[in-house]
């Protein structure tokens, strides 16, 4: 009876499968897709968007799954909400990569923004999300948006003390255009055009299977700015399921000492996965983690 149920759930005629093969080949994520909705090859990478009877709708890029229905809130609100909620009175805030949407999404929550800048390099990225990811791309066209099709890495250098807060949402150091986005260079330029009181977040990968880009990301970033912290989140689509984030303030802004539990209490927006607690648990990084960034 069993088997009979796995040759039918593995029948081939009913589902196509979806493989992502994490770095080092030692592992990776298959998933059951039931409809392509849509593929293309922009200037920089591969595009698949495709639907799974349990994620929802995947957005994939070089084979590499950068979103699913299902989870993907956990990643945007950790990245977005941890610096939003510690920086005072955010007004205009600066995203490069993101071309999904979602933390566009995340960011416009908050009241007191006027202008959300989106530089993505990739308008194809920005196209598809607008027209095939409802989930993310749902404010992509807001009044409140500005969409920019740059390289981040040389948009960021034009301003001084410009933005309140700098998001990188970034794809993979392995995959299209994402290496420039972990230099020194870089980050020092994202200092030099947040406000005096400014602050960055970044996606900076698992800490499990590509754990050297994020402890090499944390070590640059600490190299640009004065208070610098990791931070992880679950993410149960990405290799290891645990993600790391890295917060920077230009003011060193302590993400826990001066962390106001009432305004994220009081916060009207619905939330999934951030709150207070979950703000400053994490911070609390295992001993591993710990050992990894102090080498």
């Amino acid at each position: 009876m069993v088997e009979k149920e796995l040759n039918k759930e593995l029948n081939i005629g009913r589902h196509m499968l979806y493989t992502e093969w994490y770095s080092r080949d030692v592992g990776g994520l298959f998933m059951k897709i039931n409809k392509h909705v849509y593929a293309a090859q922009s200037a920089y990478q591969r595009i698949d968007i495709f639907d799974s009877p349990f994620y929802g709708r995947v957005f994939s890029l070089d084979g590499i799954t950068m979103t699913t229905e299902r989870d993907e809130f956990m990643y945007h609100e950790m990245l977005v909400h941890v610096p939003m909620f510690m920086h005072p009175n955010p007004r205009k805030v600066l995203v490069i990569g993101g071309g999904d949407g979602g933390s566009i999404r995340e960011i416009l929550k908050h009241p007191s923004v006027e202008k959300a800048v989106l530089c993505e390099i990739d308008e194809m990225v920005v196209k598809a999300a607008m027209e095939h990811l409802p989930y993310t791309g749902s404010r992509l066209n807001d009044p409140k948006v500005e969409l920019l099709y740059e390289d981040g890495a040389k948009f960021v250098r034009q301003f001084k003390e410009e933005f309140d807060v700098i998001i990188i949402d970034s794809t993979d150091p392995t995959a299209g255009e994402g290496g420039q986005l972990f230099t020194v260079d870089f980050y020092k330029a994202c200092s030099e055009a947040l406000k005096k009181d400014g602050i960055l977040s970044a996606q900076t990968e698992g800490i499990m299977y590509d754990y050297e880009w994020g402890t090499t990301a944390y070590k640059r970033i600490k190299e640009a700015f004065p208070l610098v912290r990791l931070y992880l989140g679950f993410m149960p689509t990405y290799p290891g399921g645990m993600w790391s984030y890295t917060y920077a303030s230009k003011s060193g802004l302590d993400p826990i000492g001066s962390f106001d539990v009432d305004r994220v209490r009081n916060f009207k927006e619905p939330l999934r996965y951030y709150n207070e607690e979950i703000h400053k648990a994490a911070f609390a990084l295992p001993n591993f983690v710990k050992k990894l960034i102090e080498e």
